[in-house]
């Protein structure tokens, strides 16, 4: 399996063993890295059966403003968002996810505000034969995950947890 990180995250595939198919046609990622693991799967000729999209990030139904400040807070102070982002994607759970911190960049964030997630794409990947599964909480304090489910729900297979947050971790 092809695993792809989150955003300001390394080595944190760990924490979602029971969702991940260690199968070497499969491809993953987490937040950020849903959409690392989209683009690969979109572009390569490669066979891949299933792309697993763990809690993908998605914010093309935020406005401007919203993506705007937070860049502003990011290039603020860094390592304060960092920490406030670590504790909204581990909510609710107590998770300590500091040993998995590998900082990201300004760039990083930018791209995942602003990624635009192409529905004629995620048909050309269904089209390929490959499963698309997508995992989600109720409780994420980053994501609209209703949105997100009603945006994937023609493509993927959507898994749906109750009292779990982004990082998909149990209370």
């Amino acid at each position: 399996m092809l695993y792809f990180n989150g955003f300001s995250l390394k080595n944190e595939e760990k924490l979602f063993k029971e969702y991940l198919d260690n199968s070497l046609y499969s491809v993953a990622g987490f937040s950020y890295g849903a959409i690392k693991a989209f683009e690969y799967t979109y572009k390569t000729n490669s066979r891949i059966d299933t792309l697993i999209l763990l809690s993908p990030a998605f914010f093309q139904n935020k406005d401007e403003k919203f993506k705007r400040l937070q860049l502003l807070n990011f290039k603020k102070d860094g390592k304060k968002y960092i920490e406030n982002f670590l504790k909204n994607i581990a909510y609710p759970s107590t998770i300590e996810l500091k040993k998995y911190l590998f900082e990201g960049s300004y760039q990083e964030l930018s791209k995942l505000l602003n990624y635009v997630w192409d529905e004629k794409r995620l048909q050309s990947i269904v089209d390929k034969g490959i499963d698309i599964e997508v995992y989600l909480g109720e409780k994420d304090k980053i994501l609209d995950t209703k949105e997100i489910y009603n945006f994937f729900k023609p493509y993927a297979t959507i898994h749906y947890y109750k009292n779990k947050g982004h990082i998909l971790c149990k209370l």
